[in-house]
């Protein structure tokens, strides 16, 4: 029974993340981040981030989550990432996210880039929601946000050298969940 409500998990993070197929374009998602007033600040004021187009959750007592992602410092692409999360507790039904990362300096970039960086079942990210759509086409995606650049002072803060945002993408899910996100990183090299 648990392996079946497992594979049922899997299966829904996997059609969540290839039913938004759209935001398979990093710049396209950084962009929506920049655009959004909450999270623009942080382009300015980090030595780097780590940006996920789509994370697909879903689970039935069990859940799963599963993102992939790259990591830029300063706007230059240094890495992938990717990003998984287990979970049991209360939760029935599945969503699809965008999400970024935010590093304050070098050294809570070197702590995600260690392979073992995990958030707290307790961390938190800023949900940019007011304002914010998104739409997809066959000739790609737009975004928007209306909020003002002085909603961003409010809006999201430094919590041990990082800062998350995410814009839901679709779907239904209530969690109470005991598990974090993990990631794992691959250094793209000198390029």
């Amino acid at each position: 029974m648990k392996a079946f409500m497992r594979a049922a998990a899997m299966a829904t993070v996997l059609s969540l993340t290839m039913g938004v197929a759209y935001a398979g374009k990093y710049e396209d998602t950084v962009s929506m981040f920049r655009q959004a007033p909450e999270s623009a600040a942080f382009f300015r004021h980090s030595y780097g981030y780590a940006v996920f187009p789509t994370v697909g959750e879903g689970g039935f007592i069990v859940g799963a989550a599963l993102g992939h992602g790259r990591v830029y410092v300063h706007g230059h692409l240094i890495g992938d990432t990717t990003m998984t999360e287990v979970s049991a507790g209360f939760q029935a039904g599945g969503k699809a996210f965008s999400q970024i990362i935010f590093f304050k300096d070098k050294s809570a970039l070197d702590a995600f880039k260690s392979g073992s960086f995990q958030f707290e079942a307790g961390a938190s990210a800023v949900a940019i929601t007011a304002g914010v759509s998104a739409s997809a086409a066959t000739n790609g995606a737009s975004t928007t946000a209306s909020l003002t650049d002085h909603d961003a002072t409010n809006a999201g803060a430094w919590s041990n050298g990082t800062a998350v945002f995410t814009v839901a993408k679709g779907g239904l899910m209530y969690a109470a969940t005991l598990a974090g996100q993990h990631f794992s990183y691959k250094n793209r090299g000198a390029s």
